[in-house]
């Protein structure tokens, strides 16, 4: 963790009147997972969109390395090695999660749709196709219908076809939510394994979660830094816990 591989400064985003991020400053160090954090309400998610340039800011800077990430187009960011996962809303139920992830590798080499149907093209991307299954645990599934997969498996692919962008940084958009504890737990393995090499910034509601994976925790509150540090610290912030964990986490 040599630096910040994503600084943010003075985010701002305004919704007719409405700061939705009002001056926000983030440091995102390399090599680490960060984890954004805060009542509903706060600015998470906008902060997120922003980041990943589903968003352009009212005022601020975004930058990844020395490239202004801000009003840049998501295919863009994600192109310059700032990928977002858990956005999918649907995937193809009739294919396979093989056949998704070729789509992904396909068109991250910037062949266009119109060659999805040629086998002869995607054939070339199988093996790395088939690699990226197994790393997020569906080898077992790589030909199964993606409408038949259980929920958490359905993730775990969405998941893949952000990794098969290569990211130098993953976000991941509440990686957990609607999981019973036994996909939780996976989810937790998976992101665990699958940091190695780059940085993951995540927005995630669960406590136990975050206590888990991250090393730096940003609290939001109203689109401000309320506080800002290792879990351990910002645990017993007053102001953390009176915001939004709860006098019951204070001593946990």
């Amino acid at each position: 963790m040599d630096g910040p591989v994503l600084r943010a400064r003075g985010l701002a985003k305004e919704f007719r009147g409405f700061r939705a991020v009002d001056g926000v400053d983030l440091d995102v160090a390399e090599g680490s997972v960060h984890a954004l954090v805060g009542p509903n309400g706060a600015g998470k998610t906008t902060l997120f969109n922003l980041l990943t340039g589903f968003l352009a800011p009212s005022a601020g800077s975004i930058m990844f390395g020395s490239r202004d990430l801000a009003g840049l187009s998501p295919e863009r960011v994600a192109r310059l090695g700032v990928a977002r996962s858990f956005q999918i809303t649907s995937l193809f139920p009739q294919m396979s999660p093989r056949e998704h992830l070729e789509l992904a590798l396909a068109g991250a080499t910037r062949l266009t749709w119109r060659f999805w149907r040629s086998e002869r093209l995607l054939d070339r991307f199988r093996d790395r196709a088939l690699e990226l299954l197994e790393h997020v645990g569906l080898g077992a599934h790589a030909g199964t219908p993606a409408g038949v997969l259980a929920y958490g498996h359905k993730r775990a692919l969405e998941l893949a076809l952000a990794l098969a962008l290569d990211p130098k940084v993953l976000l991941l958009d509440e990686p957990t939510a609607g999981m019973g504890v036994e996909d939780v737990d996976r989810t937790v393995e998976l992101v665990k394994k699958i940091r190695a090499g780059r940085t993951v910034v995540m927005v995630e509601h669960n406590m136990n979660v975050v206590s888990t994976l991250a090393d730096r925790v940003t609290v939001l509150q109203s689109g401000r830094v309320l506080a800002e540090g290792p879990y351990a610290e910002i645990r017993h912030d007053p102001r953390v816990v009176s915001a939004y964990l709860g006098d019951a986490h204070a001593g946990h």
